[in-house]
């Protein structure tokens, strides 16, 4: 075998590397605060998601793979559940939980790997994210109470209808998997189920109460209660081989996601600006595209908005600035829908757990739903 046809690709891979890193515009103020951007929006996310949001989700994932049992998951979430309860558990469960587009890619992945049918694992993917009081309170307050509430309306009904979809377009692929889970849960080591409701309770609690960051007396005595419960579950019903796997759970969730995460975040940053600093592609032209309320516009906005990265509750302030500019709150709307749902470091998670097809189809149906709707909001209310 000659030279070339062994190493090809990798000599490929060594010359383009070679060639980008050669011609970077090292000293262009564009490109030098793009670089600065990814810089930063990292270090955001590591303050403020990922010792209160991912790294415990993460904890929480690798228990729920390890602790759960299957049959509980398929019994509430399976393919073969009850729809309605289904659905309603998996918005609900969404809905309790403040995070954002990335913070919640743990969770997913460890009730889908669990059992949970794609439908109702896609509609708590969608809803924790989308469904967020705190956010959708503060667009009424900033945006205005017609988007605020077409934002609400729309964020849960997305949220079912994207899951009831995915379901329904990979059935057959679903079949397969909720069976082969089925089959190889039978060697599985639990704990009885009052230490489990307890386990995870208070691991979901102290999650929920540390993102808050409240002053309130009655939100610290929850937290700290939460805390002491699971330190006293852990003490007693624990053993060492109890902590050997869920460590080496969870640490598999960590190498697989953190990487892509970071690639992530840093890559958005870099493209499309952060924290009100522009990217390599600039706010002004950005801005000039969504202007008014044409279908072109609604799609661009839709189309950005879900590879942008939000900090939960960034996307308001962010649309505000927009609408300044020009924007129209047709795409406003699809921006608002589309963007916390979506990311880029959330499609490769996403891509990471379910496969390349179903997270095209999921990721280009929240794009054209929020397009449609946009476009209909925008010019006819």
């Amino acid at each position: 075998m000659s030279f070339f046809k062994e190493e090809w690709k990798r000599l490929l891979v060594y010359i383009t590397a070679f060639l980008i890193i050669y011609h970077l515009p090292i000293g262009s103020k564009q490109f030098d605060s793009a670089v600065l951007n990814s810089i930063a929006s990292l270090n955001a996310y590591f303050k403020e998601h990922f010792l209160f949001g991912l790294f415990p989700a993460m904890f929480i994932a690798g228990a729920l793979s390890v602790f759960l049992k299957s049959n509980e998951i398929i019994k509430y979430m399976g393919a073969k559940a009850n729809k309605f309860v289904a659905y309603l558990f998996a918005s609900v469960s969404g809905l309790s939980l403040t995070v954002c587009s990335c913070t919640v890619m743990p969770l997913f992945a460890g009730i889908y790997k669990m059992g949970a049918g794609l439908g109702p694992a896609v509609t708590f993917l969608f809803a924790a994210p989308a469904i967020n009081l705190v956010a959708l309170t503060m667009t009424t307050s900033v945006l205005g109470l017609q988007i605020g509430i077409a934002r609400a309306v729309m964020s849960v009904f997305f949220s079912f209808f994207v899951g009831i979809f995915m379901a329904f377009v990979f059935r057959k692929e679903e079949v397969k998997r909720i069976e082969s889970i089925t089959v190889c849960d039978s060697g599985d080591s639990q704990k009885p189920f009052s230490v489990n409701l307890m386990f995870f309770a208070s691991m979901i609690a102290l999650f929920v109460f540390a993102k808050l960051h409240s002053a309130a007396m009655f939100s610290n005595i929850l937290l700290i209660f939460s805390a002491v419960l699971l330190i006293f579950i852990l003490a007693k019903y624990f053993k060492k081989d109890d902590y050997d796997i869920w460590f080496t759970s969870t640490f598999e969730y960590i190498k697989k996601m953190v990487p892509l995460l970071t690639i992530g975040i840093a890559a958005s940053a870099f493209l499309m600006g952060f924290d009100g600093k522009e990217g390599i592609i600039p706010a002004s032209y950005i801005s000039t595209v969504v202007g008014g309320n044409g279908l072109k516009a609604t799609f661009i906005s839709s189309f950005f908005g879900a590879f942008m990265y939000f900090c939960t509750l960034i996307e308001v302030p962010i649309v505000q600035g927009f609408m300044n500019n020009g924007m129209g709150k047709g795409p406003a709307l699809a921006l608002l829908l589309a963007g916390p749902a979506l990311s880029l470091p959330n499609m490769l998670l996403i891509r990471s757990v379910l496969g390349n097809k179903k997270t095209a189809v999921y990721v280009g149906t929240v794009i054209i739903l929020a397009t449609v709707t946009g476009y209909v909001f925008g010019n006819f209310f």
